[in-house]
């Protein structure tokens, strides 16, 4: 039998509510990249204790934009802790700027973070630090396992929603309340 592989690039991941793993409970994750090799996505519902006006005054970048102030981080997930990321809108990139979708892109430098400061940069964008990783087959196991249901990314949810919203917004994705969905997986 053949396998066909699948990539859930830009699609959210959510988690399901028997899913014990303390840093993806309750969680949306977009995924970036996806190949027979593993995956990368970020968390996009879980604020950290570090914002905008932190993040800069770290890498020194003076804030020019009075309306980015107050911006947050996510905690993307547990890897690479460290080191910031940022999903974008592609109204605008970097060197190293990584497309995802026509309308997403993925970046993770200095002059980013620098003319988002500035009031310049992309119309919409999310800032995490640290990401989420699956090595090969490893997500695909957890899916056939119930730990995620899966649906297509939607830019509103992924953008324009509070992170306190994103989890009730990204279920309606699918049509479906969380609420009403048993942690017991039954099989006939």
């Amino acid at each position: 039998m053949q396998h066909i592989f699948h990539s859930l690039q830009n699609h959210f991941l959510i988690s399901m509510p028997q899913l014990n793993d303390p840093n993806f409970q309750h969680t949306v994750t977009y995924i970036c990249e996806h190949s027979e090799s593993g995956a990368m996505g970020l968390t996009i519902n879980r604020p950290s204790t570090i914002d905008f006006t932190m993040l800069t005054k770290h890498l020194g970048i003076e804030i020019q934009a009075a309306s980015r102030v107050n911006t947050p981080i996510c905690v993307g997930g547990p890897v690479e802790s460290e080191r910031g990321f940022i999903l974008h809108t592609t109204d605008h990139t970097w060197s190293n700027t990584l497309p995802i979708t026509e309308n997403i892109a993925l970046s993770a430098a200095y002059e980013a973070v620098e003319e988002i400061a500035h009031g310049k940069g992309p119309e919409s964008f999310l800032i995490s630090l640290g990401c989420a990783g699956w090595q090969a087959g490893q997500l695909e196991a957890e899916i056939a396992a119930n730990a995620w249901l899966v649906c297509e990314a939607d830019l509103d949810v992924l953008f324009h929603t509070p992170s306190e919203l994103q989890f009730a917004a990204a279920t309606k994705v699918l049509g479906i309340d969380i609420n009403f969905i048993s942690p017991v997986v039954g099989h006939c």
